[in-house]
């Protein structure tokens, strides 16, 4: 152990001038001939038939089990026994237009899939972003007409199976802090033995599914749980505005203090981003430009990223692992295009040399990290080529698209399925197939190539601009669900009221326009003006939350982010006024205004290369 300890001062010694040394290496892209128009409806056709090949291996050899083993063409329950791929496979029917198979799955789950006869132990965050998430975006586009895939017999049955599911996930909140406990039984709740020791992301990246809930059912409890989740692991940042690894539930302290943007912490930056681009909510934007900034700090050493000690900043881990991937598409939806476009050349060219993205690549080594050399059908960076070329349209995109589903096809192509690599160096498969392959993976490779030919699917041409949750499912921004509205419920906050499922928070002016013209009350989904009077009031079976700023309170105290140390010491330093962007449409990607990433942080000992952005526009 004490000579791993002295490799690893060596290694953080030596890093930074090795990734100056390496950053141009990587960035330079090898040039390939441009996807023509024709050639890219080939690609989508090819997709497309990628997906039924999967699809249609689990239908026959694996469902209602979990999962396919593609290779030996069987099926494994691997996290509740409900037919996991199908569900997590739903919305993905629905964006390539097959109304047959999209009703007669609609039909089956709402006819047969029951949770008050699972009595398993099932991850939490696992389970909400795969069932809960893939039960509600199949509701939202069961249930409307506008979407073009309106199941005639369709009657709520998937709405109603989402809420019994979230109630049987509610039990894990029950903690001191209130982030959630890992995992919890659907039928006894959490057990007494269950670890007191949660991931970031784990506790963190629940409010879309959870807030999507609540709108849908006028049931406040969903987004209060998840939201209060969000705040206590933002209480307990470090004074650098990181946060760390893992965490304890009753405790709140850091068990891992590692921080980074990939494994265990990545989908907490995105949900701070997009719950304030679903729901319109301000609280989780100016918690996002707070760790966005302190990211871009402390863990960005252009164009790569790395781990960093939450406390000190110390380099930990010189480390690309495939779970960053997804940070250049955050970074397209928060306007910062040309730190995320370096980026995303540097991990391209990974896939690249070894035909797909390891878990983990050692930037000291430039290799493979020992343990972490399977490519387990991640959609990480192919997400983020979506989202570059719905961004900018640069026709290398498109070309990086069509070199990662030649790797797919000829690497993991299986008689059933496509099958996990088990060894990116020897391409070496494994009889596997995640369920988030037909949910994300070949999702977002069929829009890259359809937004190519000129798109024309439920995304891009539907009733409604859409959040991506992170396993890919579709959240519209309807005004039920994206209304900017939310009760007064925060930490230190003085309007605190009793039943917060009878009483709201509202302003004179908007009593006055629900009292006028109901339609007119959701408004726009965009940013609003608010009055500063505010009044208690009833809320309506149809309204929902009701966005409320509690009066009196400067920004810091108005959104009760709350400041919390081990030692019980306290940050002198004045939280920073900014502009508040508002939001741009670009076709149905939803954006923030181009931002610098080199903003005002605290400061840090450490000597770390400050990003240095000029503003991009974001085309499309």
């Amino acid at each position: 152990m004490k000579g791993a300890k002295n490799s690893r001062i060596q290694i953080r010694s030596s890093i930074i001038p090795l990734l100056a040394c390496i950053s141009s290496f990587y960035l330079t892209a090898s040039l390939a001939d441009s996807v023509t128009k024709d050639e890219a409806k080939q690609l989508r056709n090819e997709v497309g038939e990628m997906f039924y090949h999967a699809f249609n291996g689990y239908m026959d050899n694996a469902f209602p089990l979990d999962e396919l083993k593609p290779l030996s063409c069987s099926g494994e329950d691997t996290l509740g026994g409900y037919a996991l791929t199908l569900i997590d496979s739903l919305d993905t029917l629905a964006l390539l237009g097959d109304r047959e198979r999209f009703t007669a799955s609609v039909e089956w789950i709402g006819k047969n899939l029951r949770f008050d006869m699972i009595n398993k132990t099932v991850s939490v965050f696992e389970t909400t972003i795969r069932v809960l998430g893939g039960l509600i975006s199949a509701h939202l586009i069961a249930s409307d007409y506008a979407t073009g895939m309106r199941v005639p017999s369709y009657d709520n049955q998937l709405l109603n199976l989402a809420e019994d599911l979230a109630r049987r996930l509610l039990p894990a909140f029950d903690t001191p802090t209130g982030i959630p406990f890992g995992s919890v039984n659907l039928l006894h709740g959490v057990d007494k033995h269950e670890s007191k020791i949660t991931s970031t992301a784990g506790g963190g990246t629940l409010t879309l599914e959870f807030g999507v809930l609540s709108r849908l059912t006028n049931d406040p409890i969903f987004e209060q749980v998840t939201k209060n989740a969000v705040l206590a692991i933002w209480a307990q940042r470090s004074k650098l505005n990181l946060v760390g690894a893992h965490i304890n539930v009753f405790t709140g302290e850091w068990t891992q203090k590692d921080a980074g943007i990939g494994t265990s912490i990545d989908s907490f930056y995105e949900y701070l981003l997009k719950a304030y681009l679903l729901f319109g909510d301000e609280e989780y934007l100016y918690i996002f430009q707070e760790a966005y900034a302190a990211a871009m700090h402390y863990l960005y050493h252009d164009p790569w990223y790395v781990e960093v000690n939450m406390d000190s900043a110390a380099i930990v881990w010189p480390l690309f692992n495939s779970l960053q991937a997804f940070w250049p598409g955050l970074q397209v939806l928060a306007g910062d295009i040309n730190p995320a476009t370096r980026t995303h050349a540097a991990f391209l060219s990974v896939w690249r040399r070894y035909g797909f993205t390891p878990e983990g690549f050692n930037l000291a080594s430039l290799s493979v990290q020992h343990g972490q050399k399977s490519y387990p059908l991640r959609p990480e960076l192919i997400e983020s080529t979506y989202w570059l070329y719905k961004a900018t349209r640069d026709p290398r995109y498109l070309d990086a698209g069509r070199d990662m589903l030649a790797s797919l096809q000829y690497g993991t192509r299986c008689p059933c399925g496509y099958c996990h690599i088990s060894d990116v160096e020897h391409h070496k498969q494994e009889d596997h197939m995640e369920s988030f392959f037909l949910a994300e993976t070949v999702k977002y490779l069929w829009l890259l190539f359809d937004l190519a030919v000129g798109p024309d699917n439920l995304v891009e041409n539907g009733p409604y601009k859409y959040v991506f949750s992170t396993e890919g499912h579709l959240l519209p921004a309807t005004p039920q669900i994206s209304l900017v509205r939310e009760h007064c419920l925060y930490y230190g906050a003085y309007c605190r009221s009793g039943d917060l499922r009878q009483t709201y928070f509202v302003s004179e002016a908007e009593k006055d326009k629900h009292k006028s013209n109901d339609s007119r009350f959701y408004g726009s989904w965009t940013k609003s003006t608010y009055s500063s009077d505010y009044t208690t009031s009833e809320a309506s079976a149809s309204s929902g939350l009701i966005k409320g700023f509690c009066p009196g309170l400067n920004h810091g105290q108005k959104f009760g982010l709350s400041y919390m140390h081990s030692n019980d010491e306290h940050s002198d330093r004045e939280t920073i006024q900014r502009e508040e962007p508002t939001t741009v449409q670009s076709h149905s990607v939803m954006l923030l205004p181009a931002q610098s990433s080199d903003r005002s942080v605290p400061e840090s000992g450490n000597d770390h290369n400050d990003s240095q952005t000029s503003e991009s526009d974001v085309t499309s």
